[in-house]
């Protein structure tokens, strides 16, 4: 009886074993077919040209197409719902941004997707600041000076962001509920009204990712109060952070490869592996720093604890602010 148990024991082994070389081939063979990638923001932005950048690394690393399809709307709510959505098959990802991946759950609701359950975190890619600009005639210096303007102004200094919900109107919500800036926010329908106003002096300043911003405060036509973000941002040296001057604001938008929850993790690790290859590499440090970006990278559950705690930071500041988007 002993025997046959053993028997028994040695034949199941046997057959895990053989089973084995097939399990690694399927796993090896992804890539077999083209893989799709959602740009959720509308074609020749910066989100989208990341998301190209990354597509077009991925396919000459595995030898297979890498496919970005633009799906837009809703803050990029619409191309990351149709993400939580496919199958797990290593077939269908996002290039996902922090609106939809962690600020747009206080903003839409209800939300069609739960950004902590529904989706598999798979690789930081980078960041573009978001920066605090004034116009030259604003008697402020760097944006301690300017929020000890405001609150000694008769009347509330007015900021300008590219639109309702945006990073730039919850950052500078943030001055005024956390530093205790009296500022107005005027949300407008993009970077670049928002940025000719404060130019124009409209407005007394302008909160909006650093690209928008850059030539013209290389150019002097504003002045540049502080980058929101951990460190200095290369492209301005000479401008300190938020946090340098004393007020802990970091705000920015970060681009991530997210896919359907149940992704394999020997694909996620694939992915995560390569994309953090890329993004450290000298080549891709330089063609993303060309968009305004800054390179990041990070493990898959780094990336989760991310998307939560950038939720749990604006919280608050949308509710005090009574901000939504829908």
């Amino acid at each position: 009886m002993k025997f046959a148990t053993i028997a028994r024991a040695l034949a199941c082994a046997a057959g895990g074993f053989l089973a084995l070389p097939s399990t690694t081939h399927a796993q090896g063979d992804w890539p077999s077919k083209p893989v799709k990638i959602i740009a959720i923001f509308a074609p020749g932005g910066s989100s989208d040209l990341v998301a190209r950048q990354i597509a077009q690394h991925l396919s000459t690393h595995y030898k297979q197409q890498f496919i970005v399809e633009n799906r837009v709307g809703a803050g990029g709510n619409i191309g990351v719902d149709y993400v939580a959505k496919a199958a797990p098959d290593g077939y269908t990802f996002a290039l996902g941004t922090s609106g939809p991946l962690a600020n747009n759950k206080w903003l839409y609701k209800p939300m069609p997707f739960d950004a902590e359950k529904d989706l598999t975190p798979i690789a930081l890619v980078g960041e573009i600041p978001l920066v605090i600009a004034a116009n030259p005639s604003v008697k402020a210096g760097n944006l301690k000076e300017f929020v000890a303007l405001s609150k000694a102004s008769p009347n509330a200094l007015t900021i300008s962001n590219p639109g309702k919900g945006t990073i730039g109107h919850l950052a500078s919500e943030y001055l005024r509920f956390n530093a205790g800036a009296k500022v107005t926010s005027v949300p407008y329908k993009g970077d670049s009204p928002a940025m000719t106003d404060a130019i124009a002096g409209v407005v007394d300043a302008v909160s909006t990712p650093v690209t928008a911003l850059l030539p013209n405060i290389q150019g002097g036509k504003l002045k540049a109060l502080a980058v929101a973000s951990k460190a200095r941002f290369p492209g301005l040296p000479n401008v300190p952070t938020a946090a340098e001057q004393g007020i802990p604001l970091e705000a920015s938008v970060w681009s991530a490869l997210v896919g359907p929850a149940g992704v394999p993790p020997a694909i996620v690790k694939s992915l995560n592996d390569e994309i953090n290859k890329y993004t450290q590499s000298a080549e891709g440090k330089a063609r993303l720093a060309a968009l305004g970006m800054v390179p990041q990278s990070a493990t898959p559950a780094q990336l989760g604890k991310l998307m939560a705690t950038e939720a749990a930071k604006w919280k608050p500041v949308v509710e005090s602010a009574g901000i939504s988007a829908d």
